[in-house]
């Protein structure tokens, strides 16, 4: 898993990157909760997200928000982490110009970015929030949401209450031509601690089965 250093708006960013087994093979970015928290590309629901692409063959890529481990620049409240985030992704599709797709994936605060990144994307095709802050920041750019995805949260998270990630759920599922799934992982809270199995076998069995559906849908034109 070589680790890498790339160009951002703020300067230096540090990832970690896992080159894809084919050349036309998926892409995928997964981001690390909120920085002012302790959130780094090495938090454990960001490792396993980054390894189960992985395994499905993509190309994937962690990497550090501004201001955190070897990355320069400082925190900027989304802004700057969502052009980190831009960046992250541009680097990305550079090293990989054949891939045939590109996938998104955030924990908490980065799942905020991620979603905000979705909207600025369309080649995005698929993304997976994980506890997004619907009560702490604002979702309403969601209008409409370009691609079809999975958002999964625990029913035990003081963090973000169960009840504004359903209104975020309701709210999505209302739009056209995509659809949203909701996974709620019993007795977990905002960190998934001792959780993490569960909540990476519903991740794994969404993507498998999305990733079935889009090789069909292919194989049919």
């Amino acid at each position: 898993m070589p680790e890498v250093i790339f160009t951002g708006p703020a300067g230096r960013i540090e990832g970690r990157y896992q080159p894809p087994r084919t050349r036309n093979a998926p892409v995928a970015i997964v981001l690390h909760p909120h920085s002012q928290f302790g959130g780094t590309m090495n938090n454990p629901l960001t490792y396993q997200l980054f390894y189960m692409f992985q395994r499905k063959g993509f190309g994937v890529l962690r990497f550090n928000f501004r201001g955190v481990g070897r990355s320069q620049g400082e925190f900027d409240h989304g802004l700057g982490e969502l052009s980190d985030a831009a960046a992250a992704l541009d680097w990305l599709q550079s090293f990989n110009p054949d891939s045939r797709a590109c996938w998104i994936a955030g924990v908490s605060f980065g799942a905020w970015i991620g979603m905000q990144l979705l909207m600025r994307r369309p080649e995005i095709e698929g993304f997976i929030s994980v506890a997004p802050p619907a009560n702490l920041y604002d979702f309403s750019f969601l209008a409409p949401c370009p691609s079809s995805g999975l958002i999964v949260h625990g029913d035990a998270d003081k963090v973000v209450p169960q009840k504004d990630v359903q209104a975020l759920v309701d709210k999505l599922k209302t739009q056209k031509g995509i659809t949203i799934s909701h996974e709620t992982i019993p007795d977990a809270n905002h960190f998934f601690t001792d959780k993490g199995e569960e909540l990476l076998g519903v991740c794994d069995s969404y993507l498998t089965d999305r990733l079935a559906a889009i090789e069909a849908e292919l194989a049919g034109e």
